[in-house]
This record gives C-alpha cells, sequence and structure tokens, in this order.
C-alpha cells in the first residue's frame, strides 16, 4: 500500500524542518567541541575529574526532574491549542516547584554530596550546583516551547544562541578562573540569561500566559506526562549510574581519565536524532495502514545510509584511538584508550533504530520499560557486587554489554512484531559489504600506522618544537599526534572511497555531475569529470 503525494509532501516538510535543527545542533557541537580541549590543558587532573562530577549532577538533575513534562509541550500544544497558555503555566511552574525544592535540600543536606563522591569539595559547592540546576531547569524549556509552537528557523537559532552563550561563558571561566567553581558561577550567568529570554518568548507568544492556572487540566497535563517521564528516567539512570559508581570508588583524577575515554561523539546522536525525527511520522502512518513490510524496508534503507557513515567511522577510530585520544586531551590522559576503544564498540550497532517502531507499537513500548528496569536491577546488582574488585575498564564494560543486551533483545521483539522472515537477512548485504570496506580501509591505515607512528611522531615533535621554540612539548605531542590522525584520516578516507566504489556500493548514476562543488573539481581535474 502507498501513501499519497500529500504524505509525501509532509514527509518532505519533516525532513527539511529535521535538517534545520541538525545543522543547528552541529554549529552547536562545534562551538562547545573545544571546550574539553582546552579545560584538560589548564587544569589539573583531579581539579578535572571535580570539574566533570560537578557537571555529572547537574546533567543527571535536569535530564530526571522534568518527569515528562517539559516534552509534553509537543504534545498539547499541537492538539489543544486552546490551552496553549495553562499548557506552558503548567510546565513552567512544575519545573519552577521541583528546582526550588531540589535547592532547598541541596542547602539544607549539602552532604549528600560528599557521600555519593567522598571528597568534601562537593559539599562546599552544592549551593552553587542546586544554583544552576534549578536556572537550568527551568531555562531548558526555551529551546522546547519554540520547537512545540511550530517556529523552526527560531528554533535553529535559539539552539545556536545556547550553545554559544555556555561556550562562551565556560570558555571564559577556563581563562579568568579555571576551577570547578569558576565553572559554576559561568553556568549560572548563562542560566539567567537564558531564563530572561524565556521569560520574554512566553510573554510575547503567550501573552498573560500566567493567569490562566487550571487545575483540572493540571492533573490531566500530569496524568499524561509522568507516565512517560518515568519511563525516560530509567533510559538517565542505565546512562549515568557507572559514573557515579566510578566517582565513589576511585579519585577525581581517575575519574576525569574514565570521563574522557567515555567521551561521546555527539555527531553520532545528531544523525540518529535527525534520522529517527523523519522516520517516526513516516512509520506511524504505514503502521495505521499495516503495512509491516514497508517499514522493515524503510528501516533497511535508513540502516544501509547510516552504516556508510557508522561503520567507517568506527574502523576509523578504533586504528587510532591513541592519536585521538593524545590529540584531544594529551597525553595525560593515554590511560583512557582502553576505556575508549570499549565505549566505541557501540557505534556499530547503532546503525539500526527501533525507536521509530517502538513508539509505533503501543505494546513494544512497554515492552522496552520492562525490558530496562530488569537491565538497571542487573548492572546495578553487578556494580555494587564487583565495585572494589572492577578496574576503569570493567566498568564501562558492564555499561557496554547492558547496552547491547538491550539492543539485541528490543530488535528482536521488534522484528517480531514487524513479522520479518528469512528473505530479509538480505537488507544486510549492504552494510555488510560497507563493514568489509571498512574494514580493509582500517587495515590498510592501521599497518602503516603501526610501522610508522613512534618515528613520525618523534620527527614530528622535534620539528614543531624547532620552529616554534615557544611551544611546550606537552602541546607539541598533541599538534605532531593531530598531524598523524589527519594524515590517517586521509589515508583511511581514500581507501574506504575505493572500497565502497568498487562493492558497488555508491550509485554513480546518481550523481549530480552538475552539482558546483563537483564541477569545480572537474574544472581542476579532467579526468574527474569523465
Amino acid at each position: 500500500m502507498t501513501v499519497d503525494s500529500g504524505s509525501k509532501g509532509v514527509e518532505l516538510s519533516l525532513s527539511r524542518q529535521s535538517s534545520i535543527i541538525l545543522a543547528a545542533k552541529v554549529f552547536g557541537f562545534v562551538l562547545s567541541f573545544f571546550l574539553p580541549v582546552l579545560v584538560v590543558r589548564l587544569m589539573p587532573q583531579d581539579e578535572v575529574g571535580i570539574y566533570r562530577q560537578v557537571f555529572l549532577i547537574v546533567n543527571t538533575a535536569i535530564n530526571i526532574l522534568p518527569l515528562g513534562m517539559g516534552m509534553s509541550a509537543y504534545y498539547f500544544l499541537s492538539r489543544e491549542p486552546e490551552l496553549r497558555n495553562p499548557t506552558v503555566l503548567n510546565i513552567l511552574a512544575f519545573l519552577f516547584v521541583l528546582g526550588g525544592l531540589l535547592f532547598a535540600s541541596l542547602l539544607a543536606y549539602p552532604d549528600i554530596l560528599n557521600i555519593l563522591f567522598k571528597h568534601e569539595e562537593m559539599g562546599r559547592l552544592s549551593p552553587l550546583i542546586a544554583t544552576v540546576i534549578w536556572l537550568w531547569l527551568v531555562g531548558s524549556l526555551l529551546e522546547i516551547v519554540i520547537l512545540a509552537n511550530r517556529e523552526v528557523w527560531l528554533a535553529s537559532f535559539v539552539i545556536v544562541g545556547i550553545h554559544l552563550s555556555k561556550a562562551a561563558s565556560m570558555i571564559l571561566a577556563v581563562f579568568l578562573w579555571p576551577t570547578p567553581e569558576g565553572f559554576l558561577y559561568a553556568a549560572a550567568a548563562q542560566g539567567t540569561i537564558q531564563l530572561a529570554a524565556l521569560l520574554y518568548y512566553l510573554n510575547d507568544r503567550f501573552p498573560g500566559f500566567y493567569k490562566n492556572f487550571d487545575f483540572t487540566f493540571f492533573r490531566r497535563h500530569l496524568a499524561y506526562a509522568i507516565p512517560l517521564g518515568l519511563a525516560g528516567i530509567l533510559w538517565v539512570f542505565q546512562t549515568d549510574l557507572h559514573n557515579y559508581f566510578v566517582g565513589y570508588r576511585f579519585t577525581p583524577a581517575e575519574f576525569a581519565i574514565y570521563a574522557y575515554g567515555c567521551f561521546q561523539l555527539p555527531l553520532v546522536n545528531l544523525m540518529i536524532e535527525s534520522v529517527t525525527a523523519v522516520l517516526i511520522p513516516r512509520i506511524s502512518e504505514l503502521q495505521m495502514l499495516g503495512d509491516k513490510r514497508e517499514i522493515i524496508a524503510l528501516s533497511g534503507r535508513s540502516m544501509n545510509k547510516l552504516a556508510l557513515v557508522f561503520l567507517p567511522f568506527y574502523a576509523f577510530l578504533f586504528v587510532t584511538a591513541e592519536p585521538f585520544i593524545v590529540t584531544l586531551f594529551s597525553r595525560d590522559y593515554i590511560a583512557s584508550v582502553p576505556i575508549f576503544l570499549i565505549n566505541l564498540t557501540l557505534i556499530p550497532f547503532a546503525i539500526w533504530i527501533n525507536d521509530p517502531v517502538v513508539r509505533a507499537f503501543p505494546e513494544l513500548g512497554r515492552f522496552l520499560l520492562y525490558l530496562r528496569i530488569a537491565l538497571l536491577v542487573v548492572m546495578t546488582a553487578t556494580l555494587v557486587v564487583c565495585i572494589n574488585s572492577f578496574g576503569l575498564s570493567d566498568m564501562i564494560l558492564v555499561v557496554v554489554l547492558v547496552a547491547l543486551t538491550e539492543k539485541a533483545v528490543l530488535t528482536f521483539a521488534v522484528l517480531r512484531k514487524l513479522e520479518a522472515n528469512r528473505s530479509d537477512i538480505m537488507l544486510l548485504k549492504r552494510p555488510a559489504l560497507t563493514a568489509l570496506a571498512s574494514g580493509i580501509a582500517g587495515a590498510i591505515t592501521y599497518c602503516l600506522l603501526y610501522l610508522l607512528y613512534t618515528p613520525i611522531l618523534s620527527l614530528l615533535s622535534t620539528q614543531l618544537l624547532e620552529s616554534l621554540p615557544w611551544l611546550s612539548a606537552k602541546l607539541a605531542d598533541s599538534l605532531a599526534n593531530g598531524l598523524v590522525l589527519a594524515a590517517a584520516g586521509l589515508l583511511f578516507f581514500c581507501t574506504y572511497l575505493v572500497g565502497i566504489y568498487w562493492f558497488g556500493l555508491v550509485d554513480s548514476s546518481a550523481i549530480n555531475r552538475e552539482h558546483p562543488i563537483l564541477k569545480a573539481i572537474g574544472n581542476y581535474w579532467p579526468r574527474f569529470r569523465a
């Protein structure tokens, strides 16, 4: 069964909106990318660990406390326009009250944080941590409400503005006051600006919203949001819990090594979010039409496209993990490499996305909830029992195994629901060929890197120190590793392109040879035009 042209138009519109938001988030990522690079070079390792622990608490609180109320704006602003003002008032009041309760709790019992991380610095910083959580929690509504109000272009500018203000305030703190306390003051200043922008926007787009409290609707609002929020909390616990065990068991300096070993690659998540945003409405429509075969085909096509990016990305980072970590974080964090390698294992499995199908079938959502509860219990029990015997690599290994178990079990449930059959195994052909091309490119890159890494690194470091005598040995080492990484990237990329062309993964007939970039290359390289 096919969908009419009107539906295709909606899909294109969603794709365009998704692209706009993705572009804004990528730009924001670029702005904030340099912060950890500066932090590790301008702060002692134990101070870096405390800084990471402080913002672990902040981010965990911001992810948990909304309890689904913030995200409920997407539902009520589009479905019940007559309740627009009560909706934003409910969310704003809910976030303000919960943030205030946490603020009061941390002021009254600051030693709670000392118990979590076994050092007194966290208790001393409790008032500042509580202030930042309160400001950021309420201010987080700004991006959500603009998107829920379907102002995509404004949302893109706001997303960039939020990232720019956070990056600017934090980078300023790096140079003026490079301590966890300095970062908290910078975060509080940025949060105040964002909160002011939120109040201005609400007053402009929802005039008089603060006069429209409806207790009956508030109860219905909570009944809708909190069950979804509780499911989200399970995911936060599953992704953040291991960090608290590491913070309790190890020193702040060791926590810093672990944190940068678990370094998240935001571009991976941004691509998944972008593809998911396009798939959700399309798969929901196909589910209503009962077209399970097309859902499988659509999921397979998205898997093929993500595989072309994620599989080579994984292969490249796997063989260049050491120069990658040293380039970004200096050789002081070389112990992060084994943790980084284990954490990378999740990337290849991200090519198959279950979320749109789970959202389309409510029974799968309930199954996922029970699955996450079971896995959270298993992970917590394992970490509690083994906390004194596990090293840093063991901690991340438990997290990765739990995540892969969820992926495997949920994928099996999704495929059963879609009534997949043996013929669908052919959907793996292109990803398998992509994996082969990535593996070949990775093997060639590794062989050359293994043979030449040490002598080339020594030569580059010496040349940099002689040419730029003001450079420190640590910075010269990072720059030399960066040059090695760039050369390895060029070799890998060229080899990979040959591989995917050789295996027929690139449809040359679909290439737009009139594209300005391709025409420009053709002007300088006539053979390319052929």
